[in-house]
């Protein structure tokens, strides 16, 4: 792809004041939410303030067309909620999120470890993290939930 193919973006910085703006977002791109579990508003605002969540987003014109929330637990980084507007897909923009998501790890942080959960269907996300180099493993996640929408 050509950079001058892209449209002006900006790496910004993310927030509680951006919830909206990132919900609807995940919603276009067709990423399953849960508003009223760990989706939720106050949940993002308290994943924010305990310093172990970064939100950072694409701009272009001013309007959010990416988004990847970044978490770590001081051992290893996760990408998750990594989505691009499906207008602007196909433009190196989930790379480039991806890009800054691995230079805050390393450089900021220390991490030697990144990683991310993709589930088995979504076939676009699993070549785009093939095409950079990660690494599959075979393992089974198992979880347990307070509350269905948790």
């Amino acid at each position: 792809m050509n950079p001058a193919d892209l449209p002006p973006t900006e790496v910004c910085e993310l927030g509680p004041t951006d919830y909206a703006e990132m919900l609807a977002l995940w919603t276009r791109a067709g990423l399953p939410v849960r508003p009223a579990g760990r989706d939720a508003p106050d949940a993002f605002a308290r994943q924010i303030a305990s310093g172990q969540q970064r939100a950072i987003g694409l701009r272009a014109d001013g309007r959010l067309i990416g988004v990847a929330v970044l978490t770590h637990d001081g051992r290893k980084g996760w990408i998750n909620r990594l989505a691009v507007d499906s207008n602007h897909r196909r433009r190196g923009l989930a790379r480039l999120l991806i890009a800054e998501a691995e230079r805050w790890f390393t450089h900021d942080l220390g991490l030697e470890i990144w990683a991310a959960l993709i589930e088995s269907e979504n076939d676009e996300s699993l070549a785009l993290f093939d095409a950079l180099g990660f690494r599959r493993h075979d393992i089974v996640y198992v979880s347990r939930r307070t509350r269905p929408e948790a």
